[in-house]
């Protein structure tokens, strides 16, 4: 907890729920107009105010004080959304503001008043910004601490510094905001603020809880949190516009170069690295084209300026690599270059490599793999990413390099293998145009058990099939091996067949692994039972038996 309460200076906007009614909805706030919720009244405006209506009344005891009153639901949300431009208008004279609730919002005093010419300076020209950009009324209260300035807001006062606490001592204990609270204090005799500050602390600790004693901190004039301002974004987003449309892979290449070092020198002085970054460019007959590249380390000038390079490249060649189709070039050059970089994280919370910074190795690497998914397509290299799942396909997604490796179903994802450096990622796949990965990767990987009843048991095999190959399984009679629905083998395999060769003898097999996926929706339910088997020739095979027919699914080392 703060032990010097921050100078604050709080706006507030009266009757907040009633105007944004008016501001939403279009219900004019010059009529009696109350806000209910649950059956009460949390707000009111000035006529009705002006009709005996007061906070806390029932609606029926309302109504029959004022029989025209026009009745409004209480709606946080439609509150917060009309409350939104008055902050934004409160940001553009200072920096740093924090809303409180709708209808109010605050911020550190000290530097508005220093750049606007003092606190009495600061107020007046935020209240009146506030009321030409949205045409609202408001008050602004300044004192040492949120809570103070609240109560300083609601009277338009400057509190002087250091006297919060004689400005808060003549207060009832009503205005804490705790109704139970102020009521137990009032049967005790307690009746300003001034007199439950005197209290012990530690009595009120034992006495009225944790959160009575955050009112005697309130009450005190302290406290219990600083702010947690809103700081407004900055605008990191580079924008080149060209005259001469670019059409030409070397004026790409000077433009991108150029671009990047803004981008770059941009990113610097807010002390930030870029990690994921987003092309856009415009044709001059209006096309938009966009790309996202990622990149695992600190993206550099140089680094920047060649995947903007590549990129550009790509379009204005539109060349998808040998054997492939060809995408559409642009119908004209480019007139607009946008670099958005759209991941990033302070410098200092990059993880160093085991061999320095990210490695000379790793950056090559990173460059090659950039450059064949510039020339191939993004798709052309990708990652497998381990995941849940209770059979072998089911726990591998291959993601295109550069994108967010998020496993397709839920599972504690696998541990790097020993030696390599925190946060190292799983091993690029580069997959020709037309071609597949069949390859498991995680291979020799240790991994936590994902929480997925019926999975086989390790070690996982190190090849999954595409596709599962149709096979035939018989006892030493050769008669069909037949899985009951209660799980029971006919007889032990004896020999295997995988499709149109030769058969093969089983010398070892472990099973069955029933699954029962999905039993709830019948047009997704699966029902299957698993095998490990073991081959003459020293062959291991991952078996799946399903409606009666034997599939073979993955194949160990």
């Amino acid at each position: 907890m703060s032990g010097v309460p921050q100078r604050t200076l709080l706006l507030w906007c009266p009757d907040w729920p009633v105007l944004a009614a008016e501001i939403v909805d279009g219900v004019p706030a010059t009529d009696p107009v109350v806000v209910l919720h649950a059956n009460r009244v949390v707000a009111c405006s000035e006529r009705a105010r002006a009709e005996g209506i007061r906070r806390g009344l029932r609606r029926r005891e309302a109504q029959g004080r004022c029989p025209h009153l026009t009745v409004v639901d209480h709606d946080p949300g439609r509150d917060a959304r009309a409350f939104e431009p008055v902050v934004a208008a409160v940001e553009e004279v200072v920096a740093g503001v924090e809303v409180i609730r709708p209808g109010a919002c605050a911020t550190a005093a000290r530097g508005p008043s220093r750049y606007l010419g003092g606190e009495e300076a600061a107020a007046e020209r935020i209240v009146e910004h506030v009321a030409q950009s949205c045409a609202v009324e408001s008050q602004v209260g300044i004192a040492d601490g949120v809570f103070a300035a609240g109560l300083a807001a609601r009277e338009g006062r400057i509190v002087a510094p250091g006297g919060t606490r004689e400005f808060l001592a003549a207060r009832p204990v009503e205005a804490l905001g705790r109704p139970a609270l102020a009521d137990l204090l009032r049967r005790l005799g307690v009746r300003t603020l001034g007199d439950f500050a005197a209290l012990p602390a530690g009595d009120v600790l034992a006495r009225f809880g944790f959160d009575g004693a955050l009112a005697h901190r309130l009450a005190g004039g302290r406290d219990d949190r600083p702010l947690a301002v809103r700081q407004p974004p900055a605008d990191l987003i580079v924008t080149a516009d060209y005259d001469e449309p670019v059409d030409r892979v070397d004026a790409a290449a000077f433009a991108a170069r150029t671009l990047a070092e803004l981008l770059h020198e941009r990113l610097a002085g807010y002390g930030l690295a870029c990690t994921r970054l987003g092309i856009e460019a415009v044709t001059a007959h209006g096309q938009e084209l966009h790309r996202v590249w990622r990149h695992d380390g600190l993206l550099t000038a140089a680094a920047i300026a060649d995947r903007v390079r590549w990129q550009l490249d790509g379009w204005l060649t539109g060349s998808n690599g040998r054997g492939g189709t060809r995408p559409a070039r642009p119908t004209a050059g480019i007139v607009r270059l946008r670099l958005v970089p759209d991941g990033v994280l302070a410098q200092a919370g990059l993880q160093p490599g085991l061999w320095g910074e990210t490695g000379a190795e790793r950056e090559r690497a990173h460059r090659a793999l950039s450059r064949v998914q510039g020339i191939l397509g993004p798709e052309a290299v990708v990652t497998a990413v381990l995941g849940g799942g209770r059979s072998p396909a089911d726990q591998v997604r291959l993601v295109p390099w550069g994108d967010e490796r998020v496993p397709a179903r839920p599972g504690p994802p696998p541990l790097p293998p020993a030696g390599a450096a925190p946060g190292a990622a799983s091993a690029p796949v580069v997959v020709p145009p037309g071609g597949r990965a069949g390859r498991r990767a995680g291979r020799g990987r240790a991994m936590a058990e994902p929480p997925w009843p019926g999975r086989i048991p390790p070690p996982s095999p190190a090849v999954v099939l595409p596709a599962p190959l149709a096979a035939d399984v018989r006892d030493a009679a050769g008669e069909p091996v037949v899985v009951s629905a209660r799980l029971a083998v006919s007889a032990a395999p004896a020999r295997l067949t995988v499709g149109d060769g030769r058969p093969a003898e089983i010398t070892g097999w472990a099973g069955p692994w029933p699954v029962d996926e999905r039993w709830w929706a019948p047009a997704e339910a699966r029902r299957r039972a698993r095998f490990q088997v073991c081959l003459a020739d020293g062959a291991a095979l991952l078996l799946a038996v399903e409606g009666g027919q034997w599939l073979v699914e993955a194949i160990y080392d």
